[in-house]
């Protein structure tokens, strides 16, 4: 019998937090995929960041890789982010911009334990209201969810960072059981300690702010 080869559709992933990380990494490993399985949106904060990832990839893959901005604080920039990909099949979506915050509970300020629940919990909720109704029509996708072993267990001087995973972890273990009628996967990653930048960017108390 003879072989018939057919186009493949690209899988078309979008992944927040590509600045660093885990979410560059996973970005540069897709959009590098040598079979060119898949379309990524690889998005971030601050666009200036996305040289890191190109240089990763050796230049510009327009074939596999687009680089968007989304600051998952920001209503109006999801928005415009799904607007972007508004006429692509979105298969599947990665919610893993995070922020950490470490030190003594006493020390953290307002101003920051509420950025450690704006990006890590409220964050992932408006990703995935931004996109969600699109693959409720369509009756198919994955959602992927950053979580960490802080979702599962406290950890010494990280009481933030664990309080918004727990949250993270009770919001999608409830989502994952109303959308599976709808065919749409529901995935939480509890990653352990990674060899990244996250220890460099964790916010740190500063006593001033409570003073």
């Amino acid at each position: 019998l003879g072989r018939h080869c057919w186009p493949m559709e690209k899988t078309t992933v979008l992944i927040t937090g590509c600045s660093s990380g885990i979410g560059l990494g996973l970005a540069a490993r897709l959009a590098a995929d040598t079979a060119r399985r898949f379309k990524v949106y690889a998005t971030m904060r601050d666009l200036a960041k996305g040289e890191r990832l190109l240089e990763r990839l050796g230049g510009y893959c327009p074939d596999t890789l687009e680089v968007l901005q989304l600051d998952v604080t920001d209503p109006r920039s999801l928005a415009a982010a799904a607007q972007r990909v508004q006429g692509q099949q979105l298969d599947v979506l990665v919610c893993n911009a995070g922020v950490g915050l470490m030190g003594p509970l006493e020390t953290c300020s307002d101003h920051a334990m509420k950025t450690v629940f704006d990006v890590n919990l409220f964050g992932a909720i408006r990703t995935i209201q931004a996109f969600l109704p699109a693959m409720k029509r369509r009756r198919a996708g994955r959602i992927i969810v950053s979580s960490s072993i802080g979702g599962l267990q406290g950890l010494p001087f990280n009481s933030v960072y664990c309080a918004s995973k727990f949250a993270l972890e009770g919001l999608c273990e409830s989502l994952a059981i109303v959308l599976r009628p709808f065919n749409i996967h529901l995935t939480l990653v509890e990653c352990g300690p990674v060899k990244t930048s996250f220890l460099a960017n964790l916010q740190r108390p500063d006593p001033e702010e409570l003073q």
